[in-house]
């Protein structure tokens, strides 16, 4: 392997055995969870946005519909999609234009990149101890005065708690200041929740070297485990929509 992404990370401490499916064995998914797609179509919409507000470029809300059916139909073709607790496309792509909306009128500043991807050296910066990969992965959203911003799509409100340990917003963080060489000022989260009535919550976290570090000790010991083929199955919430349901039934601990 020799790259990591904070996506990586957190699947194989979700579930190793289908990290192994997904990037060792590269096996065919049946299915695509409708979460998924809606989260990707979502995405595909706010960047296109940013972008057009990144080049000055005045843009009606229509226009970002579009982007989004654009995109949730390229996802469909040649998938079979997933679909959960009474969800619907309809209902799925009514509460998405919902979202796109809130998000369209919020105040916002100026943007200085969208959808920035980034591949840096992996580095302990209390120690400097360095991992044999780099990390890679993509910044949502890069805003002027240092500030960055992730998006995320969630059925509940996150805690506070999940603030302050959420892998991506850490890594987001690591990637800036070793790209421009100066810690982000602000570290924000839009939270898309899809209740009922669909709101936006947005949330402010920090991180320090501690935090980096934390992240580095945590990567160190997932490269090892990849390395040792340490892969097990673990039951959860997400086992109900899990795209490798049978291959995982069958497993027998080879």
């Amino acid at each position: 392997m020799e790259n990591i992404s904070c996506s990586k990370m957190i699947l194989y401490l979700l579930c190793p055995l289908k990290f192994r499916f997904l990037y060792i064995d590269r096996l065919p998914k049946p299915f695509r969870p409708s979460a998924l797609v809606f989260g990707g179509s979502l995405h595909a919409a706010l960047c296109w946005l940013n972008r057009q507000r990144m080049n000055g470029d005045d843009v009606s809300v229509d226009k970002v519909y579009r982007i989004f059916d654009a995109d949730w139909y390229a996802q469909k073709i040649g998938a079979k999609l997933h679909y959960k607790n009474g969800e619907t496309e309809t209902g799925l792509t009514i509460m998405a234009k919902e979202m796109l909306s809130l998000y369209f009128v919020r105040p916002h500043r100026k943007v200085r990149a969208a959808e920035q991807p980034f591949c840096v050296p992996f580095v302990n910066l209390v120690t400097g101890e360095k991992l044999p990969v780099n990390l890679e992965g993509v910044i949502d959203l890069i805003e002027e005065a240092d500030s960055i911003c992730e998006f995320k799509t969630s059925g509940q409100t996150m805690s506070q708690r999940d603030m302050d340990n959420h892998l991506q917003l850490t890594a987001y963080s690591y990637a800036y200041e070793m790209l421009y060489r100066r810690p982000p000022r602000t570290l924000r989260l839009i939270d898309f929740v899809k209740t009922k009535r669909p709101k936006i919550i947005p949330m402010e976290a920090n991180r320090e070297n501690l935090d980096y570090q934390r992240f580095f000790y945590l990567a160190k010991q997932i490269l090892k485990g990849i390395r040792d083929k340490v892969f097990f199955p673990r039951d959860s919430f997400m086992c109900k929509d899990c795209e490798y349901g049978e291959p995982c039934e069958a497993w027998k601990g080879e």
